[in-house]
């Protein structure tokens, strides 16, 4: 099985299972992220935004939501993404009016403090690098593709499948 050949949740998830953990300080740097298409109600939102990937600058310094502007990279503090509407009304902000919207409003979410922290965690049956936000209940859990490409399940509570996104060096 390889990244290609998901096409659902449980596409993704077997293939996820199959890969080797990951340790915190061999993922520290910054990493480009795109979006594994399953069918979950948060696909196509976070590249209609514009979201680049994420930064991990050291254990409790994770930026989990970089995103690309006109200006270049910024973060953006999570605690002020409304991700449960993202998840009730995920058909409504993929019309293409509000993605628009939403890229102009980012940057006044930008932060410069990290807003998650990296710590091995138990999902899924094995103990890996994982991204626990501060102030929401997500945790990132990353496996590994190669040496410069992980697989994440983005684990939220009330989300009834993980959302998979890919992070390369």
């Amino acid at each position: 099985m390889s990244l290609a050949s998901v096409g659902t949740v449980e596409d993704g998830l077997a293939y996820f299972d199959s890969l080797p953990a990951v340790r915190v300080e061999e993922i520290l740097g910054a990493w480009r992220g795109a979006e594994v298409p399953t069918g979950n109600p948060l696909d196509g939102l976070l590249d209609a935004l514009g979201w680049h990937g994420k930064t991990f600058d050291g254990p409790d310094g994770a930026h989990p939501l970089v995103f690309s502007g006109p200006k270049g990279l910024f973060e953006v503090n999570p605690a002020l993404v409304p991700i449960g509407l993202a998840v009730r009304f995920g058909r409504v902000l993929r019309l293409p009016v509000v993605p628009r919207l939403a890229r102009a409003v980012l940057p006044l979410l930008r932060t410069t403090a990290p807003k998650a922290r990296l710590r091995m965690v138990e999902y899924r049956g094995v103990v890996t690098a994982t991204t626990c936000y501060d102030a929401l209940p997500i945790h990132d859990h990353l496996r590994r593709v190669d040496p410069d490409t992980l697989l994440g399940a983005m684990d939220l509570r009330g989300l009834d499948s993980p959302f998979l996104f890919t992070l390369r060096r």
